[in-house]
């Protein structure tokens, strides 16, 4: 229990070292773990289902030659892509906004280094330096949840590439 307090203590001064935006790339960094979470979930759990669906129903089909038979696979191939590609646009876009959530985090700060400096001077170095590292913060912390997204992410969408060519691999093309 200590050690949850402390780690809690830890974050908090965290943020208030490196101000209000925090919140926001928390924010983005969750919804995005969320989602990757939730595509990782679809790939292994459900997409199968569908899959061995689609090629039960294209087996079942007494006509694969036609081209009205070929018209269907390719919508049913489509749809699957369809289902599969959800939420990755998204995704990519929490990965890009999260440096730029950072970038906003080190202007705000470093107008407060230079509201400090129009207030006080340069002669205190003390409060300069909390102001900057309330613009450094930020961006670090942006740098380090995209990283993590990019990683991640591009590990997803190699799943998603695959998992659509052994659909198409799985339904013969006479």
């Amino acid at each position: 229990m200590l050690y949850l307090i402390g780690l809690w203590e830890s974050v908090r001064d965290f943020i208030a070292a490196g101000g209000d935006v925090l919140y926001v790339v928390a924010i983005a960094l969750f919804l995005m773990w969320i989602l990757m979470v939730e595509r990782y979930w679809f790939l292994t759990s459900s997409f199968p289902a569908i899959q061995k669906r689609i090629v039960a129903d294209w087996e079942a089909r007494t006509d694969t030659k036609s081209w009205y038979a070929h018209k269907i696979r390719d919508t049913w191939i489509s749809q699957a892509s369809d289902k599969l590609s959800e939420r990755m646009i998204l995704i990519k876009t929490l990965v890009a906004i999260c440096p730029l959530i950072g970038l906003l985090g080190t202007v705000t700060g470093m107008i407060g280094v230079f509201e400090v400096m129009a207030v006080q001077g340069t002669g205190n170095p003390r409060l300069m330096a909390a102001g900057i590292s309330m613009a450094t913060i930020p961006t670090m912390a942006g740098m380090v949840a995209a990283l993590s997204g990019v990683f991640f992410s591009s590990r997803l969408e190699a799943r998603v590439k695959l998992s659509k060519e052994k659909l198409i691999d799985s339904l013969p093309h006479h």
